[in-house]
Parts: structure tokens; C-alpha cells; sequence
């Protein structure tokens, strides 16, 4: 059930870490051939936190060919404010958990590029799974992947200033979905400043010094909300620093 991601002119077809980079191209057929393909451009929620409508999943793919999709999961806490969970991109399963264990919606994903969203049914993706024992294998090391990344951001939290934890969640954005340009790693997936922000728990000026820094140290090109990791292994040893 394993295979290796394929590749486009831009990059992998289906980044590493995404539940299809883990299938081979038959898998991969079955599954998105089991929804239904829905067109959505950027900003459009594709899953709102707190529905009580667990009934599908959704595999992303983008809308543009040789390009990834890229959406944000984002939650709201009780004092109004946003957090930024993750980012997923093209390959990747949104809403599995809340049809896995029968519960509302725990967090928002919204779209950032233009983006095909395949509507899985619960109960066609549940018979699927159970039809092909392997393919369990593939979801629980994704799930597995997206807690050891949320782990690795508390800890980042706890321990390191806002350049270091900017460091090492480019870094792991770049190890994880980035693939190789003339002038380093692109990072795969599109995300501003705020966002940022968000997602290693900063401030948008502490953002913006930490990227100035990073910048200043040749490891970082941020063009918009293109991001290229000039210098990975630099970054790496950057963020290797208390």
C-alpha cells in the first residue's frame, strides 16, 4: 500500500506526510474515485468548527494543475481568539477525526489557494477502510505525524525564543512539503506573516524581527506568502539554538 509521492514540473504531486503520499497510484485512484470533486477558491471553509454534521471527509487536491493546494485548520478559543493548528495541502484528509469518533467538529479549515475538496461519505470511507486493513496502517501514521508535530510546537513554546520557534516550524514545514528550487527549499505551502504568528504563538512584530533575523542570515526568502528555505541545513542549526 506504500509508495513513493509522484512528482510534477513544481514539485511533488502529493507531498510527503499526506495520506496519498503514503498509498501506491492504484489506492490512490480508489480513494479519490469514492467523492465527489467540489471546486472551492480561497478563503472558502470547507469544515466549521462545532458542526454537528460529521457525515464525509474530504481529500484535498488542487484546482490548478502542477500546484499545491494548501488549506489552514484553524480553532477558536473561548476569549475570541484564533489559533492556527496547521496547514494541510494537496494528498491530505480533513475531518477524519470527527467521523472517526463520532463527535463535532473540532477545529476550521479553510481554503488558501483554489482547491478540489473530494467529499468522501462517512459510511463509504468507514467500508473502505475496513475492505483494505492496510490502508488503516497509512491513516494512523498520518494522525500519529500531525500529534507529533503539535507536540513539537508546545514544547517549541515552552522552551525557545520566537526566532528559534519560527526556525523550526519552517523547518519542519520544509522537511515535510517543501521541495527543491534554484534557490533552496520552497516551502510547499503559502502562509503570511500573521500567520505565522499563529501558528508558533507570536506576535505579528515579534514575527516580523524573527523574519527580518532569519532573512539577515541568508536561511530565508519570503516574497508575499511565498516562502524559500535558502540555507536548510543554516536553519536547522539556527533553530538547534536555545
Amino acid at each position: 500500500m506504500s509508495g513513493r509521492a509522484g512528482h510534477s514540473r513544481n514539485g511533488p504531486a502529493w507531498p510527503a506526510g499526506t495520506l496519498l503520499s503514503m498509498l501506491d497510484e492504484d489506492a490512490r485512484g480508489e480513494l479519490l474515485a469514492l467523492g465527489k470533486p467540489q471546486s472551492h477558491g480561497p478563503g472558502a471553509v470547507l469544515i466549521r468548527q462545532g458542526d454537528s454534521r460529521c457525515d464525509h471527509v474530504l481529500l484535498l487536491r488542487s484546482a490548478r494543475p502542477g500546484t499545491y493546494a494548501c488549506a489552514k485548520v484553524t480553532a477558536a478559543l473561548g476569549n475570541g481568539a484564533e489559533v492556527l493548528l496547521g496547514v494541510r495541502v494537496s494528498g491530505d484528509l480533513v475531518g477524519e477525526m470527527a467521523v472517526l469518533r463520532g463527535t463535532d467538529r473540532s477545529a476550521t479549515v479553510t481554503a488558501c489557494t483554489p482547491t478540489l475538496a473530494f467529499q468522501i461519505p462517512s459510511a463509504v470511507f468507514i467500508a473502505y477502510l475496513n475492505e483494505r486493513p492496510r490502508l488503516w496502517s497509512a491513516l494512523a501514521s498520518m494522525v500519529a505525524n500531525r500529534l507529533d508535530w503539535a507536540n513539537h510546537r508546545r514544547l517549541d513554546f515552552a522552551a525557545f525564543s520566537v526566532p528559534v520557534r519560527l526556525a523550526r516550524v519552517l523547518s519542519d514545514l520544509a522537511a515535510c512539503h517543501g521541495f527543491p528550487v534554484e534557490e533552496g527549499t520552497d516551502l510547499g505551502v503559502g502562509l503570511s506573516q500573521p500567520e505565522l504568528g499563529r501558528l508558533i504563538g507570536a506576535r505579528e512584530a515579534a514575527v516580523n524581527n524573527a523574519v527580518r533575523l532569519l532573512k539577515k542570515n541568508g536561511l530565508l526568502i519570503m516574497r508575499g506568502r511565498r516562502l524559500v528555505v535558502t540555507d536548510p541545513e543554516g536553519l536547522r542549526a539556527f533553530g538547534s539554538e536555545s
